[in-house]
């Protein structure tokens, strides 16, 4: 009983955290004297005494038709407009204006999974005649116009990023859905949207067999009608032009292959159509499994400017550089930090079709070593999967990274010092950026010229970014006080999204209702944005995340951040990977139970499970003993490599798992659940909200 009091400490508003601040880690002198951004004073030039003007500095990155005449409109808050009255073309942007002086000059390299195949390196001048043909297409073929919704359901193939850009050349509205992601959720979000088009590919490459992905388009379009959308055509990409590689039959009258229709327009060039900077470039929707899709709408402008401005400021990009971000287009940071922020600079941007571990786990590093990439960028999910799989690859490998970064999620320290010493052979610098899919770009992180590293921590907030952590009673909650709460921006930025499609009364109470000040406000300083994010501040300024508010673990009135206890799991040498999720108790309410895989060479047994508990117990405490720790084969992972953390809450409290077919790893579930459950028949509960709807995106 110890433990009681320290938990009454606590109110019920706040997050607890044990924490341990870790050292600086200063960035190189070579990096400092190469670096985009060696000025400190952008964070006065960025401070609210000059918001919102100050983002004319980002704004200043791009090529415009027409400059605006007001910069923030508030006046149907909290949707922004930004850069209202101004003219551009994000194709114009990330193409055309880079002709001049490096149309020879590698836009995209595209990496196949297969090693036997050769890497494809698109040119500015070929990605140019390959976008302006594939507008004309969609133009002249599909009857494509300026604001009409195109839905791209594509995997990492150089045709996705040409079919963004033909769609943002015509001014059109690109929704695209991640290619992992069944035909309902593709046919949900073509609904949602009201596409009358969908662009799709016969097959593609995961983990040596070459998958059908033509079968989803059927679904998708059955999906779409049942919902009241009607899909008049479905264009589909060749993996082999001139080879079909799905069994799927295509419909006649509806389905197309692009390579062919393509031939008709060859040379045919479509000039960018000018376009209202706050008009909307594209929808990306959540993929919360709970309730229908938020499609986030993100504006050509303000979007445009924040990407470009924080890939050259954070990401460090130069033209001469080689820059992989090794993510997937199908998700916000693929379309800000594969697509528009470094082709917008510029940049020569990689590409991989496939996993990072096929067919070993020294892929990812030839990849690096082969194309001489200096510029590294992915997230703690697949940096702990490599940690697993191959912790000794790295040093085999003859590259150079000069700058990484890291996405996603709160990375553990463990995991952070691996990647900085191994995987950056103690030279790169890290920027661990903090952000969301409605967010458009990076919220907190070092600006790496300018601020030494610290492992397992954000790091401050970006310029222009002015944060502020609440309690729930909306309390301010100090820095250095070791105490977190939800944090939440006080001030709009260009890169935020405008509004969810179709549904304004959702965007308000979802993002900005819990902290308003007012509700008939025009004034931006009474609409604080509402991250969903538990953090603290650190006396020195550095936010730490600590994940979803929705992923606190209330355990007798002590609420434990899931990332603090997963990264004292992963301090003990035998962890590769750890989750944590909450499971019912009668005296409690809630107790963590803890799923834990193992490196390549141990084995597991009790005293694995007695060094976690011991880890956690010394880290955070007993409040935070696991109930159980169960040694998986592996972790059930999304086709993205995210673990779901929603399965194994429900496995834990005995709960209907729902449909895993959509997952990586589906077999892994039932060996799990039988390790858990046992082989007796087990009666299933309905559980309460929190335990249903745990691990799961808003």
């Amino acid at each position: 009983m110890s433990e009681a009091p320290e938990a009454l400490e606590l109110s019920e508003a706040q997050i607890a955290v044990h924490w341990k601040e870790e050292e600086y880690i200063y960035p190189s002198a070579p990096f400092i004297a190469q670096a985009n951004m060696t000025d400190a004073q952008i964070y006065q030039r960025l401070s609210l005494e000059h918001f919102p003007e100050c983002f004319k500095e980002y704004a200043d990155l791009l090529s415009w038709y027409q400059y605006w005449h007001t910069i923030l409109d508030t006046s149907d808050a909290p949707c922004w407009k930004w850069f209202v009255g101004g003219k551009i073309n994000a194709s114009y942007n990330c193409v055309d204006r880079h002709l001049a002086q490096h149309k020879n000059k590698a836009a995209i390299i595209y990496v196949p999974e297969p090693e036997d195949e050769p890497h494809v390196a698109l040119t500015y001048q070929e990605l140019y005649v390959r976008v302006s043909e594939m507008a004309a297409l969609l133009r002249d073929f599909a009857g494509i116009k300026a604001g009409d919704r195109v839905t791209i359901h594509m995997p990492m193939v150089p045709d996705l990023p040409v079919t963004m850009l033909a769609c943002a050349r015509l001014g059109a509205v690109h929704s695209v859905v991640f290619g992992g992601f069944s035909g309902q959720s593709c046919g949900e979000r073509i609904a949602d949207s009201g596409s009358r088009v969908l662009i799709t590919m016969d097959s593609y490459y995961r983990n040596g067999t070459l998958l059908d992905h033509k079968e989803k388009a059927d679904a998708a379009v059955q999906t779409a009608v049942h919902e009241g959308q009607m899909v008049d055509k479905v264009l589909v990409w060749q993996r082999y032009p001139g080879r079909y590689g799905s069994a799927t039959p295509m419909v006649q009258g509806r389905d197309y292959f692009v390579n062919d229709v393509l031939k008709q327009y060859t040379g045919k060039r479509v000039p960018p159509v000018p376009m209202p900077a706050e008009a909307p470039l594209f929808l990306m929707y959540t993929s919360g499994t709970t309730g229908r899709p938020k499609g986030c709408q993100h504006g050509i402008g303000g979007y445009l400017s924040y990407v470009t401005g924080t890939s050259k400021f954070v990401q460090d990009i130069h033209p001469e550089d080689v820059y992989w971000c090794m993510a997937d287009i199908g998700w916000i940071t693929g379309h800000s930090y594969i697509v528009y922020g470094p082709l917008s600079l510029g940049a020569t941007t990689v590409m991989y079709e496939g996993v990072p571990t096929f067919p070993d786990a020294g892929r990812a590093w030839r990849i690096a070593e082969q194309l001489d990439v200096n510029i590294f960028h992915t997230a703690p999910t697949t940096i702990r999967m490599l940690r697993k799989a191959g912790p000794d690859e790295p040093p085999k490998y003859n590259y150079h990274f000069k700058h990484m970064t890291t996405v996603g999620e709160p990375i553990e320290p463990e995991v952070w010092l691996w990647y900085h010493r191994v995987v950056g052979k103690g030279q790169a610098v890290i920027v661990d950026t903090w952000w969301q899919t409605e967010t458009g770009g990076f919220l907190c992180s070092t600006m790496p010229a300018l601020q030494p590293m610290k492992p397992g921590s954000a790091g401050p907030a970006m310029p222009g970014i002015h944060p502020v952590i609440y309690d729930e009673n909306g309390v301010e909650v100090t820095a250095g006080s070791g105490k977190a709460g939800n944090i939440c921006i006080r001030n709009p930025w260009p890169g935020g999204f405008q509004t969810i499609w179709g549904d304004r009364q959702r965007f308000v109470s979802t993002y900005y209702a819990k902290y308003c000040r007012n509700p008939d406000s025009k004034d931006w300083r009474d609409w604080p944005y509402f991250t969903g994010d538990g953090a603290m501040q650190a006396q020195d300024g550095y936010y730490r995340i600590l994940g979803r508010v929705d992923d606190v673990i209330n355990v007798a009135g002590h609420r434990l951040g899931t990332k603090e206890l997963e990264s004292a799991s992963l301090t003990v040498e035998e962890i590769a990977e750890a989750a944590v999720v909450p499971v019912a108790d009668e005296v409690r309410g809630r107790v963590p139970d803890m799923y834990v895989s193992l490196k390549p060479g141990y084995a597991s047994g009790p005293e694995v499970q007695r060094k976690v508990i011991h880890a956690i117990e010394t880290i955070i405490g007993p409040i935070a003993r696991p109930k159980h720790v169960y040694i998986v084969p592996d972790m059930p992972k999304t086709r993205s490599g995210k673990i779901m953390r929603r399965v194994l809450a429900s496995i834990s409290n005995t709960m209907n798992i729902g449909d895993v077919t959509t997952l990586a790893n589906p077999e892994v579930v039932e060996e799990i659940r039988l390790m858990v459950q046992g082989t007796g028949v087990v009666v299933l509960k309905d559980g309460p909200e929190d335990l249903k709807n745990f691990g799961e995106e808003r």
